[in-house]
């Protein structure tokens, strides 16, 4: 609590500090000066900013390009899979189909 009041006193102190100097056209001056610097400080913060924002950007846009290309590949990968698969078990039972036809024609006779 004790360290709360000493932050409020020095923001009031700071205030009024700042108040007083702006009165002196040399002071007026001055804050003006360091208005222009802060001024400038966050504008180039600003666009460091943007700048990384586009960067990281970029790099989600390229992530997301190899995600959906990898997915597309999974899945035609699954398709062809699933193809060959049911082409094999057509065969497959056509070979027994044909295999228990031929037992029972040599069983007839």
């Amino acid at each position: 609590m004790k360290s709360l009041l000493w932050f409020l006193i020095g923001i009031v102190g700071g205030f009024a500090a700042a108040h007083v100097i702006n009165k002196n056209p040399t002071g007026h001056e001055v804050l003006a000066e360091v208005d222009a610097r802060i001024g400038e400080f966050t504008d180039r913060i600003g666009e460091a900013y943007r700048g990384q924002e586009a960067k990281l950007d970029d790099f989600v846009s390229g992530a997301r390009d190899v995600a959906a290309g990898a997915v597309s590949a999974v899945s035609d990968a699954a398709a062809s899979t699933k193809a060959a698969a049911s082409d094999t078990v057509s065969d497959a039972a056509g070979t027994v189909s044909d295999a228990v036809t031929d037992t029972a024609e040599s069983a007839k006779d």
